[in-house]
């Protein structure tokens, strides 16, 4: 099985849980390694971090320059045209991902999906498409790009997802947060929606929530 390149970590040895981080636009995996100690999680959880590395595309609204992109991005205002091929491409390789955690003997509904920005639409579109029950969808400063073709998957209809997002984001505006939300409540998934202070970016707010909430969908107890 071919896996893209990836940064991983793990909290202790045999890890029982997996949490599989995408990151933004012109980033990398190692853009949100560090998150992994500032959780402050609880000494006896035993999770691995993957944080896969995307490829290197063309980016359009960035006059065609190559970097790490999960999908190409046509207009400034990113909803008004999707690379919709471009994020189902990148679902199904970090896809691989999920099934070799399920294949090394963890199982689905302990497998947490994240993503920031770019890194959070395919996360969106992986989750809620995905076959088997997951533990969660985390989708931070980013939105529901796909929406409109989603092949939403019954075994996710209880899927806990949290939806974070800056109140001043100029890259992804808060609406668009709030938009997903309102979608995902009408299909009926329970959505915990949190704003902050913040620009296109993560708080120490954010992360004390986020380690909450995988604290609560991993049932990992206090810290």
């Amino acid at each position: 099985m071919s896996l893209l390149p990836a940064l991983e970590k793990e909290t202790r040895a045999n890890p029982d849980s997996a949490v599989i981080w995408l990151h933004g636009l012109g980033a990398d995996g190692h853009d949100f390694a560090p998150i992994v100690e500032q959780l402050r999680l609880p000494a006896k959880a035993a999770i691995r971090f993957i944080f896969p590395h995307a490829p290197s595309l063309p980016v359009t609204v960035n006059g065609g320059f190559i970097m790490p992109a999960w999908y190409d991005v046509y207009d400034m205002q990113i909803e008004r045209r999707v690379d919709h091929q471009g994020i189902l491409r990148s679902a199904e390789a970090v896809a691989r991902f999920v099934l070799r955690e399920m294949q090394s003997g963890i199982n689905a509904k302990r497998i947490v999906i994240a993503g920031f920005s770019q890194g959070g639409a395919v996360a969106y579109q992986l989750a809620l498409s995905h076959p088997a029950p997951l533990g969660g969808l985390l989708a931070m400063s980013t939105y529901l790009a796909t929406a409109d073709s989603l092949a939403y998957s019954q075994a996710n209809a209880g899927l806990p997802i949290a939806v974070q997002h800056g109140l001043h984001d100029p890259i992804v505006p808060v609406a668009l947060g709030r938009q997903a939300t309102e979608i995902l409540k009408a299909k009926g998934y329970g959505v915990e929606f949190a704003s902050y202070p913040m620009e296109h970016a993560v708080c120490p707010q954010q992360i004390a929530d986020i380690a909450q909430w995988l604290r609560r969908v991993l049932q990992l107890g206090p810290s």
